[in-house]
């Protein structure tokens, strides 16, 4: 079976699949969740992340089981490490580009700098532009729950992740580092 047909089998609720699934696919996710989560919660996250795969694979679109499953363990890490108090280690994930190979780590260390340096054409920390960013792309809020915590109604939330997203593409050379 391909990846889009074991999605298609977890989500009619075959556990089958979803060993096979993890079989193919939790070595790499497990690689890049190294790069942005201390080791010892890895295997936690891998969990949260199947656990959200059986959970959801009724939603799957058949556009890209790798992309798909990356996006997924990437909120998981985002959830796992706001309850830590650590979202700023996301920046990493954050910087990946998506594809399923472990980034060379001078490359990543380059992309975390460039990161960083488009966050600065934010503005200041505490921003509104800034603090949009860190809470929808870093701890990976909703618009509601960014809404309500910066006291504003969601279509500002929106206007400004909006320009947020316009900015850092500029800054990232059109590279486009945000989502």
């Amino acid at each position: 079976m391909d990846n889009d047909q074991l999605i298609a089998a977890v989500a009619g609720g075959d556990d089958t699949a979803l060993r096979e699934l993890f079989a193919r696919h939790a070595p790499w996710l497990a690689a890049r969740l190294r790069a942005v989560l201390p080791a010892a919660d890895v295997e936690d996250v891998l969990q949260e992340t199947f656990l959200a795969v059986w959970r959801g694979a009724g939603g799957y679109r058949h556009d890209g089981a790798g992309g798909w499953l990356w996006g997924i363990a990437r909120r998981q890490a985002a959830m796992w490490l706001r309850r830590r108090g650590n979202p700023e280690h996301l920046l990493a994930a954050l910087a990946a580009d998506g594809d399923q190979r472990v980034p060379d780590p001078a490359e990543a260390a380059l992309s975390r700098a460039e990161l960083a340096d488009a966050v600065e054409a934010l503005g200041a920390a505490g921003s509104a532009q800034r603090e949009t960013w860190r809470l929808m792309y870093v701890e990976d809020r909703t618009v509601a729950e960014v809404a309500e915590l910066m006291g504003v109604p969601p279509g500002t939330v929106k206007s400004r992740a909006y320009h947020v997203r316009r900015l850092m593409r500029a800054a990232l050379g059109g590279r486009g580092g945000a989502r």
